[in-house]
């Protein structure tokens, strides 16, 4: 935070990095002042309107960030910040189609894959693969002639996690006679319960995988098919369907069906392409239409919101001020809906594997923090696992509370408990309580010889701890559109002000070179060359 502005611009663009800019160095002076000091609990009692000053409405999305530590001078500043960073000519030129990703020459057009028909680049061809993708969604989903009862997903990744996120989110939409699995990693004890519950004749595999190489895709993949043919499948070409760019290979394994997708849609961004086939089939075409539809509408808001009221842009600075001013590490995503268990898994690749980097788009190394650790558990499971320590433990965690007003069922009763859980959680966070307010409690589990002002001490909470609370009225294929695309911009935000290219993945790299130089040596027991601790390993692993 002392580095000093400059006029240095990224050779992706002219987009400053944030340590290089005025507004940082006004932002380091403003915590010292007043942020590390910043007390909720003190700013609410002097601003009966902070509620109202601080909640922002998007598509879908009504966002409390009241109890975060921030005054108007932060969020001034902070807003400074995204314009001396450019962040809305860098916005503008990942939306139409700028090689953003510099580091593997592409676009970066997720959006384009949910915009209306001509509203961005590469239409017809977007919106042909949707029709034909759409069209044979519906074709499954006509049970009595199709057969099919089980889709079986096999990908990783990007692959994986946003097909294993929606459709249970999406489950009051779901069709009542199909069932869904997902199949990911390469251990045989994911795949193998999965297929003894399948027969044959009712069983769709959709292979996901953009280039057909992928190792545990594929290795999953021979499995399903071997499978197949031992139990009596006689027709891989009408059973198995691929989601990839590799029509020759996909071929070679006997699918005859595929849909595709470009290069300018990575991995953890690709459930609005091909990869959401799952989804289609599972909630059907207007649905899924609508699902795209609430992205879009999230896309437009990320557009053309100016800064100060602009959701996606809000959450990314919020991350920039916890992460590199305050220095927090972690933030805990804690949606109080069932439907949204996977939601904090989706997120962990969305931001981690985005924006988990080291140097920026010049190759320098960063001096300061980027992506935090992004992970968390549904309300209220969570309460009774990790919320002890984010109530009282020594690291001050950041959380983001998801609440949805209409659930899809009539328990009306549990959906109010739900609700008063998630607010209750969110409020002594930040409430906290004393060590006299302790004192005058009667604890019904407390040891009664236990000195009464030391067990005060075990029952404060510090308080002052912050969150986003973030409200959908319904869970919805259009509200989680509108979600998942708050959170792909969100990224975006904090990844461009660090300077640092969010879209490629080199660190998933290495691991996958080694694995195939170390998997012949399985077979043979060759540990020449090795490190003495990976050598030492393996030879243990085949005594």
């Amino acid at each position: 935070m002392t580095t000093s502005p400059s006029t240095h611009v990224s050779a992706a663009g002219s987009w400053p990095r944030c340590d290089r800019t005025a507004a940082w160095q006004a932002l380091g002076r403003h915590f010292e002042a007043a942020g590390r000091a910043f007390d909720l609990r003190e700013a609410f009692a002097r601003d009966p309107g902070r509620f109202d000053a601080l909640s922002v409405e998007a598509p879908e999305v009504f966002a409390d960030l009241s109890k975060n530590l921030v005054d108007s001078e932060t969020l001034r500043l902070l807003v400074a910040l995204a314009r001396e960073c450019r962040i809305e000519p860098h916005r503008d030129a990942m939306l139409r189609g700028d090689a953003v990703n510099a580091t593997e020459g592409r676009a970066v057009l997720h959006t384009a894959l949910r915009a209306p028909r001509g509203a961005a680049p590469f239409g017809d061809e977007v919106h042909a693969t949707l029709d034909a993708l759409l069209e044979y969604a519906e074709a499954v989903r006509d049970t009595r002639a199709s057969g099919i009862r089980h889709v079986v997903n096999i990908g990783i990744g990007g692959s994986d996690l946003g097909p294993q996120m929606a459709v249970p989110a999406l489950d009051a939409f779901a069709h009542p006679e199909l069932t869904f699995h997902f199949v990911s990693n390469v251990d045989g004890h994911d795949i193998a319960p999965v297929l003894r519950r399948l027969d044959p004749a009712e069983t769709l595999f959709v292979i996901a995988s953009k280039t057909f190489t992928t190792q545990e895709t594929m290795a999953n993949a021979h499995a399903a098919r071997a499978w197949f043919t031992a139990h009596g499948g006689s027709d891989v070409a009408r059973h198995f369907i691929a989601t990839t760019t590799n029509v020759e290979a996909a071929a070679a394994f006997g699918i005859a069906t595929t849909f595709g997708f470009r290069d300018w849609v990575g991995g953890r961004y690709s459930m609005w392409s091909a990869i959401g086939l799952p989804i289609a089939i599972a909630i059907g075409a207007a649905n899924f239409r609508a699902f795209l539809a609430g992205a879009h509408a999230m896309d437009r808001h990320f557009a053309e919101a100016p800064l100060e009221r602009n959701l996606p842009v809000l959450l990314g600075l919020l991350d920039v001020w916890y992460r590199n001013f305050h220095g927090f590490t972690s933030r805990s995503v804690a949606p109080y809906h069932q439907g949204l268990r996977r939601l904090p898994a989706y997120l962990q690749q969305l931001e981690m594997e985005s924006n988990g980097k080291r140097v920026d788009t010049d190759g320098e190394a960063v001096p300061f923090a980027t992506s935090p650790v992004v992970w968390g558990e549904p309300g209220t499971n969570g309460q009774h696992a990790y919320f002890q320590m984010l109530h009282q433990g020594t690291d001050v965690i950041p959380v983001e509370f998801v609440l949805v007003k209409t659930p899809a069922h009539d328990l009306h009763d549990l959906h109010a408990k739900l609700l008063a859980n998630g607010l209750a959680q969110a409020q002594a966070l930040m409430l906290g309580k004393t060590t006299e307010e302790a004192r005058r409690e009667r604890a019904p589990t407390a040891s009664p010889d236990m000195d009464p002002a030391t067990l005060a001490k075990h029952r404060t909470f510090p308080g002052n701890r912050p969150s986003t609370t973030l409200v959908l009225e319904r869970l919805t294929p259009h509200s989680l559109g509108a979600l998942v695309a708050l959170h792909e911009h969100r990224v975006f935000t904090s990844g461009a002000l660090w300077g640092i290219n969010s879209f490629d993945q080199w660190g998933v790299e290495l691991g996958k070179a080694l694995c195939n130089q170390l998997l012949p040596r399985l077979d043979s027991g060759d540990t020449a060359g090795l490190d003495g601790s990976t050598a030492g390993l393996l030879a243990h692993l085949l005594a």
